[in-house]
């Protein structure tokens, strides 16, 4: 089939995970319930980061993003396959697994360079502290996260293009619960030896360049620290980078075992896939917000507010009271 009749009514089948149909009530459940902890938990990071203005820093400016971003990704995969799992349909149109590709790549992407970027703030935070706030100006930051943006676009719209100009064979079940590109590939029977070059290429350059600054910033403030090493030095060292180092943990240890420790058709590379398109992302925000005392501080605030507020609905001032029977 050709990719100009792809359009039409040619189908991909997404094998989704190893369910038996007694489980299946359970696994929408547990999905489901992770789902909604993502959306409300990054959603919250973002409003609190909007309201509270002691968090309106370079660090919680970052931190926003990457939670608009960790929506985002699970959105893209999440509610399909919970469909799928409730309804046994299994089969996705050939737009509809492009675009799925292209966006779940998109914010991964994106959650890449946005950590790279936090890394590199981190690493001033440490090590040119004296200069913070002159280095990491509102307009640098508006840069770097434009730039992150810019940079996973045009990655992964070269890597849709160079796909969308293959052709697909009978065997169109992929062995996934979303449209992965690996998999994509594995089920063409065209050429596929330019979309592995830039891959490998492009694609590795785009991918190590990121964890690369991770590890130079990490590098860079041990050595800082290890100078002159002090316990209070290393506690205020660990405050202000480990949850992102945590964080950073986390997200390239499930790339990696889902990328380069297990095969596409392994159960392994399957629960990997899980550990890294739907668990990090839910929990992102409990990682920065129970290890954060600012976070807690303006989630304690808010709690307040609302408190404060709901007793005012309550028990009104003396005056609205009198007024109101007045008028009664």
């Amino acid at each position: 089939m050709r990719p100009e009749n792809q359009s039409g009514g040619f189908e991909f089948f997404l094998l989704g995970l190893p369910i038996r149909p007694g489980q299946q009530g359970l696994f929408f459940t547990l999905f489901l319930g992770m789902y909604l902890t993502t959306v409300l938990g990054n959603l919250l990071i973002i409003l609190l980061i909007r309201l509270d203005s002691r968090l309106h820093t370079p660090m919680y400016f970052f931190l926003s993003h990457l939670a608009f971003s960790d929506i985002c990704l699970s959105s893209v995969t999440v509610p399909k396959m919970l469909v799928n799992i409730q309804t046994w349909r299994q089969s996705i149109s050939y737009m509809g697994c492009i675009s799925q590709l292209y966006f779940f790549s998109l914010f991964a992407g994106l959650d890449n360079y946005l950590l790279a970027v936090m890394a590199y703030d981190r690493y001033v935070a440490v090590c040119h502290p004296l200069h913070y706030t002159t280095i990491m100006r509102e307009g640098l930051c508006t840069l770097l996260v434009a730039v992150s943006w810019i940079l996973s676009c045009i990655h992964d719209l070269l890597h849709t293009l160079l796909l969308v100009r293959l052709s697909f064979c009978a065997d169109n079940a992929i062995p996934h619960f979303f449209c992965d590109l690996p998999a994509l590939l594995k089920l063409s029977c065209s050429d596929i030896s330019l979309n592995e070059l830039v891959i490998f290429t492009e694609g590795g350059v785009v991918f190590l360049l990121p964890l690369g600054t991770v590890f130079g910033s990490y590098i860079r403030i041990g050595t800082i620290i290890l100078r002159v090493p002090s316990t209070k030095r290393l506690l205020r060292a660990f405050s202000t980078c480990g949850s992102h180092l945590f964080v950073v943990s986390l997200y390239y240890g499930t790339i990696a075992a889902v990328y380069f420790f297990s095969s596409s058709r392994d159960s392994k590379h399957i629960i990997a896939s899980v550990l890294y398109a739907i668990v990090t992302p839910m929990l992102n925000p409990f990682i920065y917000s129970l290890r954060n005392r600012d976070i807690k501080q303006a989630l304690a605030m808010c709690a307040n507010r609302i408190n404060f507020f709901r007793w005012q609905t309550q028990n009104p001032p003396v005056a609205v009271r009198s007024t109101v029977r007045n008028v009664s």
